[in-house]
């Protein structure tokens, strides 16, 4: 019974509210293995950085976190000055060692 009265609060009676709801439960797993993937990005560019692996392929792991951080930017994950930010960062870390 009780339990019946909280799932009837729980749930949204505006349409429009409902509509949000359904968009943000498909768009969440997507942002969350977008994220994975970049976070799993940057932790083999740090790792190839500390492995003094060719600056070529220290490069190229930049460059496709580069590319990453920007499909990111476009579909709404990250808002633009973040990206812009953790590029430079990384930038700065490559061009340190």
């Amino acid at each position: 019974m009780a339990d019946q009265k909280a799932a009837e609060k729980a749930k949204i009676k505006r349409p429009s509210a409902q509509k949000r709801n359904i968009q943000s439960e498909k768009r969440r797993p997507r942002n969350r293995a977008h994220r994975a993937g970049l976070l799993t990005a940057i932790r083999a560019f740090e790792s190839s950085l500390s492995g003094k692996e060719a600056a070529e392929n220290v490069k190229a792991k930049l460059n496709a976190i580069y590319s990453l951080m920007d499909k990111g930017v476009k579909k709404g994950i990250y808002k633009p000055q973040k990206a812009a930010r953790t590029k430079s960062r990384l930038t700065a870390r490559l061009a340190s060692v």
